[in-house]
């Protein structure tokens, strides 16, 4: 089957060109410069063609599985919903993020296991033909907890686990350093009193200096296994940059500081933030600006994180701020790609996946009116 796209403004790796390009086997076949329509083609009326959105880190799943606090959600209609969202948003390749690490040893606090299980429902739908995007595997794993060891057990190479992160929510450091934020958070979301909030501190503390070094290792470990990318999450210091460097990460989310962003660049890895940081100007927990990290050029990734219409919105932001827009747009396509790995898509170039999103600019944000996965348009 042979598409062609034409009179677009071609976002390629380094410039943006008005051309065409054919689609030919779910491949990128020939990309061909100026205004000209063929016959057959599609007249995309001079809109951005980019490659399509690439997301590292979701929470969005979450959301559908559970729309409101304790009520669930059939899990298959959640993630046909979720899949039927990210496509909208112009996102092709997504890598759902599932927690492992569970506390099951207390009463108002608990939770519980979920991700083999969730994992097993988005690989059947995906094996069905069932989703309209490329849906991969992100294991966070969570070092202050008593049941990773025996989750990650349940995950092998076969899973296609792309991603694994080491997320380390011990209180007093990292993302929680600020324990009145912590508290705020904690209190709103469970209904904590004061003496309860101080019980549960000092018991994930005990935890953490019980489990976290034999957990770490254990995710480190596991990820090899998979054959999965290593992510770090939340680091605060040069000292939390250089134990990443040392098991081999990849990329780091969300570092909290511009100290562990510097950090990150000097030892070779990528450092990613959320897009709703961005927009909204600010952290939501009182870290570093997004926008601070891109004014100093440490900025090389940007996930979606909770709110899937953000990563669009954040690549265009971030091209009007460095006045280079094929820049801005590789923080959601081809640096994701590389950083997790994937050598076939994030850029359009021949012989490339046909993963494409339209992009009509409006003011300052845009909008999506087409997406295609492999060639196959599916919003």
């Amino acid at each position: 089957m042979t598409t062609i796209l034409a009179n677009a403004r071609l976002v390629l790796t380094d410039d943006v060109i008005t051309g065409s390009l054919v689609i030919r086997d779910g491949l990128i076949a020939e990309i061909a410069p100026g205004a000209h329509v063929p016959t057959g083609a599609e007249d995309l009326g001079g809109d951005l063609l980019m490659p399509g959105l690439i997301e590292l880190h979701t929470d969005n799943l979450e959301r559908h599985i559970e729309p409101r606090p304790k009520v669930g959600w059939p899990h298959a209609p959640a993630i046909v919903a979720h899949d039927a969202e990210l496509a909208g948003c112009g996102i092709t390749t997504v890598f759902d993020a599932l927690r492992v690490g569970s506390v099951v040893s207390r009463t108002k606090s608990n939770y519980g296991e979920y991700a083999r299980a969730l994992a097993d429902e988005i690989i059947g739908l995906r094996a069905a033909g069932a989703l309209k995007i490329n849906h991969l595997l992100h294991l966070r794993a969570e070092i202050c907890s008593e049941t990773l060891i025996a989750e990650m057990a349940k995950f092998g190479p076969a899973d296609g686990v792309g991603i694994v992160s080491l997320m380390d929510h011990t209180p007093g450091q990292r993302q929680f350093r600020d324990l009145t934020q912590l508290k705020h958070y904690i209190c709103g979301k469970h209904g904590f009193s004061d003496a309860e909030f101080d019980d549960h501190v000092a018991s994930q503390k005990a935890l953490s200096a019980q489990m976290g070094s034999a957990h770490e290792d254990t995710a480190v470990a596991e990820a090899r296994r998979y054959g999965a990318v290593l992510a770090s999450h939340d680091d605060t210091t040069a000292g939390h940059v250089g134990a990443s460097a040392r098991h081999g990460a990849s990329f780091a989310e969300f570092p909290t500081t511009v100290e562990a962003a510097r950090a990150c660049h000097s030892h070779g890895i990528a450092v990613m933030m959320g897009a709703p940081n961005l927009i909204r100007g600010g952290s939501h927990s009182g870290n570093v600006a997004a926008k601070t990290l891109a004014e100093e050029g440490l900025l090389d990734i940007v996930s979606s994180d909770y709110v899937p219409s953000a990563l669009l919105l954040a690549g265009l932001m971030l091209g009007d701020l460095w006045g280079d827009v094929p820049r801005g747009v590789a923080t959601v396509t081809s640096a994701p790609a590389r950083a997790a790995h994937l050598y076939d898509r994030g850029v359009i170039a021949p012989g490339m996946r046909a993963d494409l999103l339209r992009v009509a600019r409006i003011g300052g944000t845009g909008l999506p009116r087409g997406t295609w996965v492999a060639g196959r348009r599916v919003a």
